[in-house]
């Protein structure tokens, strides 16, 4: 069906591009990005508690208005996923029929994996089943607490956030990014795919502001997840080496972070980037393999298979906001996790288009989402069912169940054999996943605010770097005690304005890709 290939090819007018300070800078998207992050930095830097008031009341309005919009968009959003890789459009090639994949399957999972979720699935693994099973969090639906269907809704909660829902956001953004990329011959920005819509004034203040919000939208997005694996890294440095986890100590450590990034920038994606997932990869492998060996595996895989099949009955119960006594954990849990994977959703969605060029879309959308989903299934349970089970049988530092979330897992390994050399295991996952997605996202924002160049001055890419790191800094202090919740809020109301633009992607990548038929059936 899909043949004879023709060349498309949009007209791209020359963007201003400013040179200064060794940096190739395109002018307004750079300057009024960087200026806009500078300023709410050092806004926050200097009145941490006002700027922690704004953040939650712009918080608390955000949920108030949109909490229906935001449970929309997952449903509409992985439907398309679903049609796209069924329907005949799956056949297509991204970069045409001739191209060939960068990286073998095994290096293109383990960077979508270290990108996507890794910070995340450190943190949450076991203190979420845990969390929802023992109230520490509130329990889905308000169910009673330490129940038969408390536990089966821990896991099935967890896995539905952290699955087919925040991926197909981010497989729509990337497959929509490398169609317009590397079939229509467009520029790797976020505006290219409105081509479809407005044609060249993409290149005018359309096209700015758009991609100005996805650079706003990507930096509060890890800026969040640098904050909560910053966290977690010093909660486990302070519960295995006797230290006091301040503040200090987590500025002082994504201080460090941003530095050992930057080195990784220097080296390049295959130096840096790949080399890190690779290597995150094997460990965080090791580490499952152990956790469902040394733990109860006999419940670890009772636990999947029941997860398994009431992932999809539970999951529409989940999705529906209509109703729901359980209002405060639906905001805060369900409600933060879309807006936080729709944050992401410019850098991840830009760094799975970079690195999949040569898959057909059916190839594309079954390893963004059936690999990252059947990952998470296995990890929630293996990690959560370790925990609830010494919960459970009263069993070391979570017999009482929890007390601080960043040190549940270090908590629930120290129950189990040669917790000594696991919990630096786990520091050390923290620490490069930190870093790869700050290497990854500067990789990211670079592309977005340096128009169509495809070569830019490394120290570009530096800059952005340290400025992830400043406004992850600027959240965890503003934030004071209440750090996590402010990191939440900035998160939930950054991603609002990008949360259209999602929606808009799903109608101009069809809008586009029945054109390309069309061209290449002619």
């Amino acid at each position: 069906m899909f043949q004879k290939e023709k060349t498309y090819k949009s007209p791209v007018k020359d963007q201003k591009i400013i040179k200064a300070f060794g940096m190739e800078m395109h002018n307004p998207v750079f300057v009024i990005s960087a200026l806009l992050i500078l300023i709410f930095s050092i806004i926050t830097l200097v009145f941490p508690s006002a700027s922690n008031s704004a953040l939650n009341g712009a918080q608390l309005w955000t949920l108030s208005k949109f909490d229906w919009f935001y449970s929309l968009i997952p449903v509409l959003i992985l439907t398309l996923c679903v049609v796209l890789a069924v329907s005949p459009f799956g056949k297509i090639k991204l970069g045409g029929k001739d191209a060939k994949p960068e990286y073998k399957v095994g290096s293109w999972i383990a960077m979508l994996f270290a990108a996507g979720v890794g910070i995340g699935f450190m943190f949450y693994g076991s203190a979420e089943p845990l969390g929802y099973y023992t109230d520490w969090f509130g329990t889905p639906f308000n169910v009673s607490a330490e129940t038969v269907d408390a536990r089966r809704l821990a896991f099935t909660t967890s896995v539905f956030h952290w699955g087919l829902s925040a991926w197909s956001i981010y497989a729509i953004v990337g497959l929509t990014l490398a169609f317009f990329a590397y079939n229509m011959d467009l520029p790797l920005t976020i505006r290219s795919a409105f081509f479809p819509i407005f044609g060249e004034k993409i290149w005018g203040w359309r096209g700015h502001i758009i991609d100005m919000f996805a650079v706003v939208s990507t930096i509060f997005g890890l800026a969040c997840t640098i904050g909560i694996g910053a966290t977690q890294a010093t909660g486990g440095l302070s519960y295995i080496f006797d230290v006091e986890a301040t503040k200090s100590l987590q500025i002082i450590l994504i201080f460090t972070i941003t530095i050992i990034a930057i080195f990784s920038i220097l080296r390049g994606m295959n130096g840096g980037v790949k080399l890190l997932s690779n290597v995150n990869m094997f460990f965080a492998g090791l580490l499952l393999f152990f956790v469902i060996m040394a733990g109860p595996t006999v419940g670890i895989f009772e636990s999947m298979f029941e997860t398994f099949i009431y992932s999809v009955p539970d999951s529409l119960r989940l999705t529906n906001w209509v109703g729901r006594a359980d209002k405060n954990f639906f905001h805060d849990w369900t409600i933060f996790y879309w807006a936080w994977w729709i944050a992401w959703s410019p850098f991840v969605g830009m760094f799975i288009a970079k690195i999949s060029k040569g898959r057909t879309i059916r190839q594309f959308m079954m390893g963004v989402l059936i690999a990252p989903f059947s990952i998470g299934l296995v990890w929630f349970t293996a990690f959560g069912e370790t925990a609830i089970s010494q919960f459970e049988d009263k069993v070391g530092d979570l017999s009482e169940g929890m007390t601080d979330s960043s040190l549940t897992l270090f908590q629930m390994l120290n129950s189990l054999p040669y917790s000594d050399v696991t919990s630096v295991v786990a520091i050390f996952l923290l620490i490069i996943f930190i870093v790869t997605s700050a290497d990854s996202g500067s990789l990211v924002v670079d592309s977005l605010t340096s128009g169509t160049q495809k070569d830019t001055p490394v120290r570009q890419r530096v800059f952005w770097a340290i400025l992830i790191g400043l406004t992850s800094i600027a959240l965890l202090y503003g934030g004071g005690e209440e750090a996590l919740k402010s990191l939440q809020a900035g998160t939930v109301t950054a991603a609002l304005p990008f949360s259209f633009i999602v929606l808009l992607y799903g109608f101009c990548l069809i809008k586009g890709l029945v054109s390309y038929t069309k061209r290449n059936n002619d």
